[in-house]
């Protein structure tokens, strides 16, 4: 990995920011560099929100990624903002349960709102669908990105989200070993 561009979106409320925070963090903790971009509509919940990475083995001269190996998209109308910037062999994830329309192209269609559900608490939907992003790509080691969030996340809600990203790690190790079964237009 020389440069790697992720876009990880949703609404405002899912908590997107903060998964761009714990992304970035667990990459420096193993030793890359990264520029971290985040945007979100005039209303906090509810609007559009992104966040932006470049996560690279070299300094990083630009930080604003321009096509994407990686978007994420919890909604349906992130997904249709943002489906457009993901490179030609890139890696698009949607939220099977908040994304209806899905594009017509390769994708990883992933229930993260049902996954959240199941660990205790819908609001760490972006959790899960950080460990899947992690276990399908390798972006950052599994033991870093557990690490930067038991430091950033409050004790009494670690059970629930460590529940998310066991869930979300395996979802996405599962991906990895059969990508032509679950990698579908």
């Amino acid at each position: 990995m020389n440069r790697y561009h992720i876009c990880l979106s949703g609404s405002g409320g899912q908590g997107l920011i903060l998964a761009g925070v714990l992304l970035a963090d667990a990459a420096v903790k193993d030793g890359k560099n990264v520029a971290l971009t985040s945007s979100y509509g005039p209303e906090a919940r509810g609007g559009a929100s992104r966040s932006n990475l470049v996560i690279s083995d070299e300094p990083i001269d630009y930080p604003m990624p321009d096509k994407m190996d990686l978007i994420l998209s919890l909604n349906q109308e992130s997904c249709s903002r943002f489906a457009p910037e993901l490179k030609d062999n890139g890696i698009l994830v949607i939220d099977s349960n908040l994304v209806t329309h899905h594009p017509p192209i390769r994708h990883y269609s992933v229930p993260f709102t049902e996954m959240a559900q199941k660990a205790g608490a819908v609001v760490t939907a972006n959790v899960a669908a950080l460990g899947a992003i992690t276990a399908l790509t390798g972006i950052v080691k599994r033991s870093s990105l557990e690490n930067v969030l038991q430091k950033r996340i409050r004790k009494n809600l670690w059970p629930i989200n460590g529940n998310a990203l066991k869930l979300g790690l395996n979802s996405g190790s599962k991906l990895k070993k059969n990508r032509d079964e679950y990698f579908t237009y």
